[in-house]
């Protein structure tokens, strides 16, 4: 028995101390990593896609698609503004 229960002592004290949990997430590296490799990649597929329809003579579709990526771009960009600036802007609200 005193040989089992130093067993078990020796496993807990070898055993690895868990290491504490993050308390923030890294948003700022997630807002650069979408910028850099997500972003250009998509930025991309559409210009190819742009160009193989205005190849084809559809243009009107072209730029319709163009008109309506623009503006997704700029919700997107008006979301990011927010994301960076929400903080300042309820400080100078509810103060």
């Amino acid at each position: 028995m005193w040989g089992d229960a130093t067993r078990a002592v020796d496993a807990i004290a070898y055993a690895p101390t868990p290491t504490p949990a993050p308390k923030e997430i890294n948003t700022d590296g997630i807002v650069t990593f979408l910028a850099t490799k997500i972003v250009p990649i998509l930025l991309a597929a559409l210009g190819v896609i742009f160009i193989g329809r205005a190849s084809k003579g559809e243009v009107s579709r072209v730029l319709t698609s163009s008109a309506i990526a623009i503006i997704g771009l700029a919700f997107v960009a008006g979301a990011a503004s927010l994301f960076f600036f929400g903080g300042s802007l309820v400080d100078l609200l509810f103060k």
